[in-house]
């Protein structure tokens, strides 16, 4: 393990922690919405706003997969460290972080069960940027509609089709995030 997978965590554990929590909290109550998110100071390439995630989702009983370029011995090195997380393929993973087209394809995660949808997993997907343009979001937490910037349309639509079962998703760009929860409605603009 070398130096850099044991710095990067948060500073002020404590408030750090507690400040990212309630912005994934609320990105994931009202989707669309873009929070700030900082603290972590993860290896590139990872985002700090997905090392942040990462920070406060993941914990010994959370595997996360590490997809694409993120796969790489020191982030697994930093994500050990610092969480306890381990690390597992597609069909173990609770979190999944990467790429769109690292994380590709969904139907390899768990998607839940009818008697426990909630054992679904969650993808943090890496953006170059996150806006409030592109795909329109409709449903619980938005009030008339959100506008988001996402890598694709129709696998966020197949996604909401299996309500209740299906995925969650962060999408995460610098230091900021948004959520898409699987009941979010997702149509072209």
């Amino acid at each position: 393990m070398d130096d850099q997978a044991l710095s990067g965590g948060f500073a002020d554990t404590p408030r750090e922690a507690a400040l990212a929590f309630r912005a994934a909290l609320t990105a994931m109550a009202r989707p669309g919405r873009i929070e700030a998110v900082a603290g972590a100071r993860p290896p590139a390439p990872l985002s700090v706003a997905a090392g942040t995630l990462l920070l406060v989702l993941a914990d010994p009983t959370t595997p996360v997969h590490l997809a694409g370029a993120l796969d790489r011995p020191g982030l697994r090195d930093w994500l050990r460290f610092h969480t306890g997380a381990p690390l597992s393929d597609r069909a173990g993973a609770v979190f999944a972080v990467g790429r769109w087209a690292d994380l590709l394809p969904l139907d390899a995660y768990s998607l839940g069960t009818p008697d426990y949808p909630d054992r679904s997993a969650t993808l943090i997907v890496e953006m170059d940027a996150l806006d409030a343009t592109g795909a329109r979001l409709t449903g619980p937490g938005i009030e008339t509609s959100h506008g988001l910037s996402l890598p694709e349309i129709a696998a966020f639509r197949a996604n909401r089709a299996r309500f209740p079962l299906g995925l969650d998703f962060f999408l995460t760009a610098g230091e900021r995030l948004a959520a898409l929860p699987r009941s979010t409605h997702v149509e072209a603009v």
